[in-house]
């Protein structure tokens, strides 16, 4: 990569480190085990004879999972260092992968997910501590950047690929093989993580840290500079706005709108969604890198903003594909929200606070999914309405009160003589 200078420039643009290709490395492989074998649980809880509640109460534990799991992630990626709490959470996963495929039982594979359900959530924060270790400042978002571009193709290869193991062998066995297949593909990633990411801090440094980190999260909450509590506020509220609808978009545009799409029809709407996002996810980096964070989180608020109301208006095919390039839109300025949370975050504590940040945001937005069928009972547009409310207030509050800055990072001085 060092060799050709055009490949070098290419390389230094884009953020690509050694460290960086490998957690890269492992979101396409962990992900492709990911969305083979997953994806296709709720069919196979249901072919091994569980109820047709069963799928409902995993898809809730998996949320749950993912809220909780966040702050023991980073936890321990500050614990134990980020590559050695990548393997770990690889071995974590393999070993509930082994569960569901040693005992075909539905009970079976709600035990094996307590360890493989939500591995991103549990392994992100430490992933994001890769990037901020590997990266300057003025290149985390693209660094963060390309981690989102590479997930993406394991989410539409995955399940094409889990599909081709339940055709050629059935339902029970098909899942299975696909849960083999995300063995050996964890295998192979915990692998490259180890071979290329490289350590960053010497023995001295780590013990300095693992000293003055805490496993208390409301400590670690108090610790958390103002800037970044305040990017938290907006966010819950613009989850709010982003959950509330999420779970009946397909029932609007399948079931709701006086002209109904087909499943089909649906299937190219999630297309659209992806591929606006992929394609504004560069660009967007590089500018975000070249100065203010700020300006690209309040515009990406904004397009969560804008869907639920556009959804409303949207009852023809066209106008719903124009509702889902705005949702696509809305990773306009993702990863620069996550590589904002890593600059504001403690030193020494950047993982564990990433995790943190997620456990405190998610299990709250967890309470919109109560809310929204509620909301959907009394009326569609008043779901999408309150909706629309909530991305308002997330984003005027961000846009007022909110910052890209710490100022007591950069100007020490200032806390010290206001004390």
């Amino acid at each position: 990569m060092t060799g050709n200078p055009k490949i070098k420039r290419a390389a230094d643009f884009f953020g690509l480190k050694r460290s960086i290709l490998g957690i890269m490395g492992m979101a396409i492989l962990v992900g492709m085990g990911e969305r083979m074998a997953e994806r296709f649980l709720p069919v196979y809880v249901m072919a091994l004879g569980a109820g047709a509640a069963i799928p409902g109460f995993l898809n809730g534990m998996d949320n749950l999972l993912g809220a909780f799991y966040s702050f023991p992630g980073g936890y321990l990626s500050d614990r134990l260092g980020a590559k050695k709490a990548l393997l770990l959470f690889n071995l974590i996963a393999i070993f509930g992968f082994l569960i569901v495929i040693l005992v075909p039982t539905w009970p079976a594979v709600f035990v094996g997910s307590i360890f493989f359900l939500s591995w991103t959530a549990i392994s992100l924060p430490a992933t994001m501590d890769i990037v901020s270790k590997a990266l300057p400042k003025n290149k985390r978002t693209m660094g963060v950047t390309m981690h989102s571009l590479v997930r993406r193709i394991p989410m539409a290869l995955g399940p094409i690929a889990g599909g081709w193991c339940i055709d050629k062998w059935g339902i029970e066995h098909g899942v299975r093989i696909a849960f083999g297949f995300a063995i050996v593909f964890a295998v192979v990633a915990g692998t490259l993580q180890q071979v290329l990411i490289e350590e960053t801090e010497d023995a001295k440094a780590r013990a300095a840290k693992k000293s003055s980190l805490s496993g208390n999260p409301i400590k670690l909450f108090l610790e958390i500079p103002a800037p970044l509590r305040k990017l938290l506020v907006s966010d819950i509220l613009i989850r709010f706005c982003e959950q509330i609808p999420y779970a009946y978009m397909a029932i609007w545009c399948m079931g709701t709108i006086a002209h109904p799409l087909s499943g089909k029809q649906f299937g190219v709407l999630t297309a659209v969604e992806m591929a606006t996002a992929m394609l504004v996810y560069v660009p967007v980096a590089y500018f975000a890198d070249k100065g203010n964070k700020k300006p690209f989180v309040v515009t990406t608020f904004i397009f969560f903003t804008a869907f639920p109301l556009i959804l409303l208006v949207s009852k023809s095919y066209l106008l719903l594909i124009l509702a889902f390039i705005v949702r696509g839109l809305k990773e306009f300025g993702e990863p620069t929200r996550k590589a904002l949370i890593m600059d504001l975050a403690p030193e020494g504590k950047k993982a564990a606070t990433f995790g943190l940040y997620y456990l405190v945001r998610d299990t709250v937005v967890s309470l919109s999914a109560f809310a929204s069928g509620l909301l959907w009972a009394i009326s569609p547009a008043t779901n999408l309405l309150t909706a629309f409310a909530f991305g308002v207030a997330g984003t005027l509050w961000f846009a007022i009160l909110g910052s890209d800055k710490d100022i007591e990072k950069e100007h020490p001085t200032v806390s010290a003589s206001a004390e």
